[in-house]
């Protein structure tokens, strides 16, 4: 019966493409890599040695996940013009990492930073503190590497193939490249996805609405509700755009791959040239139009996320097809393995490392590695036994949460009298809202609809939470006796 059902062309581009990932993945351990290079810092940072063009392609892959490719264009698709809030949230990103990342990157590279929580303890002297953004890391990364599998499974259902087996040998082969090969596996084949990608949106954003009658015919068949955004969705809108464009360099992958780079100016420079990535996400939304247009119908299993994949498939000869379902697994890929070495670092840097203070670099690398192995497996476990719906959801609450340690980093960067145990109060009490919101809409949105003085606003959860977490933590460190935190030892790798 499976066998059956197999679209043999597209699960032969699949297999192929995936092959060569793996040989590209396991051949870049040895590309580039120095004689003589601390060893923790060449697997999970790839020596911090990359250059402005392949930074510009790690932090793509980093950045532009299954969350581009398959949840935005479903947004648009589903619910219309509010998916587009990913546009601007993306160019409050990039000012964001302009202004500060170059800061945090000089700190990393003189005082040995892998993580945003090397730098909290270094600069709080604050284990508990540490601790926190260690934990919110960690817990918001796990969802979002299940996304990714997510999205991996979604195409395999569109090929037909044996969905949990073939998930389970995809993780393996990424698995055993990132184990070997660390971030410079992600970085090699960010470069094979990024063509792909390109290539797939370009093609379909060209032939599609000539296929559907030229663009005039396809939005036409649009409803007009699905174009345009409600006076009831702009404060939703703001402050999901302004809420996830604060959160995004906090999540420990993008953080991940700007410590890779070489020198701050590299980081600024892509900050620059990154957002060349968000016309392509501007295109993938127009996708998420054009398979209205198309007539797609949401699937009873994935629900609007099939938009693209069911759109290619609906559109293109299965040659095509394949190639473009191919474009978006290797998509969900990338950020995959970046958010596993993320999590494996988290792990050794701040939670073995405390419990072991003299670790070697081998040690710590030994700890990252295995670490970042239980969470891709994990994630695909996750998927593969809990209700998909559980997945998404609980995504949405990642974003909520990173937002809460924006104050010990992003402000810890710019504002030396800032006290630890305001800092905590503040998170805890900025996750305590946000978790208290999320389960009052039971995880199905990321949004709350507040009610003040007979006026109601839907807002980004993350956003109120925030300003009550800034708000105790100003108010703790100017109530506070002035004084300069003691700084723990430097964390040398």
């Amino acid at each position: 019966m499976i066998l059956a059902a197999v679209n043999v062309t597209e699960a032969t581009e699949l297999g192929l493409w995936f092959a060569l990932i793996t040989v590209i993945g396991l051949g870049a351990g040895r590309w580039r890599r120095p004689k003589a290079a601390n060893e923790l810092d060449d697997w999970a940072l790839g020596g911090r040695s990359f250059g402005s063009v392949l930074t510009w392609f790690l932090q793509g892959g980093s950045v532009y996940t299954t969350y581009s490719f398959i949840a935005v264009p479903a947004l648009v698709y589903g619910k219309g013009a509010i998916g587009l809030f990913a546009l601007p949230y993306l160019v409050v990103a990039y000012v964001v990492a302009y202004l500060l990342i170059p800061k945090l990157w000089l700190l990393a590279k003189s005082r040995g930073y892998v993580t945003t929580a090397d730098f909290v303890r270094d600069r709080f002297g604050s284990r508990w503190l540490a601790g926190a953004v260690t934990l919110t890391g960690l817990v918001a990364t796990m969802p979002y590497v299940a996304l990714q599998v997510y999205g991996i499974e979604i195409c395999l259902a569109q090929t037909g193939l044996p969905v949990d087996a073939s998930l389970w040998v995809a993780f393996i082969l990424l698995a055993v490249v990132t184990y070997v090969s660390g971030l410079r596996s992600a970085t090699l084949i960010a470069i094979v996805k990024d063509v792909l990608i390109w290539v797939t949106v370009l093609v379909a954003v060209i032939y599609i609405p000539i296929h559907l009658g030229g663009f005039g015919h396809a939005f036409s068949k649009v409803p007009h509700s699905s174009l345009t955004l409600p006076g009831s969705q702009i404060a939703t809108y703001i402050t999901l755009a302004i809420g996830s464009g604060f959160a995004l360099f906090l999540y420990p992958h993008t953080i991940t791959g700007a410590l890779s780079s070489s020198s701050p100016q590299v980081v600024r420079r892509n900050s620059v040239y990154l957002p060349i990535y968000t016309i392509m996400l501007g295109l993938l939304a127009v996708l998420g139009y054009l398979a209205v247009a198309a007539n797609v119908v949401p699937d009873k299993q994935y629900g609007s996320n099939v938009a693209v994949p069911a759109l290619l498939n609906a559109v293109f000869p299965p040659w095509f097809a394949g190639f473009g379902l191919s474009a978006i697994a290797i998509g969900a890929l990338v950020p995959a393995a970046m958010m596993a070495i993320a999590a494996g670092n988290l792990f050794a840097r701040n939670i073995f490392l405390e419990l072991k203070p003299g670790a070697s670099s081998h040690q710590q690398t030994k700890a990252s590695k295995t670490a970042s192995l239980v969470v891709k497996f994990g994630a695909v476990g996750f998927v593969v036994f809990v209700p998909t719906d559980f997945v998404i959801n609980f995504q949405l609450a990642a974003g909520v949460w990173i937002l809460q340690t924006l104050p010990a980093v992003f402000l810890g960067l710019l504002w030396r009298r800032l006290e630890s145990r305001s800092l905590l109060a503040g998170w805890a009490a900025g996750t305590a809202l946000g978790t208290f919101l999320l389960a009052q809409v039971s995880f199905k949105t990321s949004s709350y609809d507040f009610a003040l003085g007979g006026h109601h606003a839907v807002l980004f959860i993350g956003v109120p939470a925030l300003a009550l977490n800034l708000a105790i933590a100003v108010a703790g460190t100017l109530l506070a006796p002035s004084r300069v935190p003691e700084a723990a030892p430097a964390r040398v790798a």
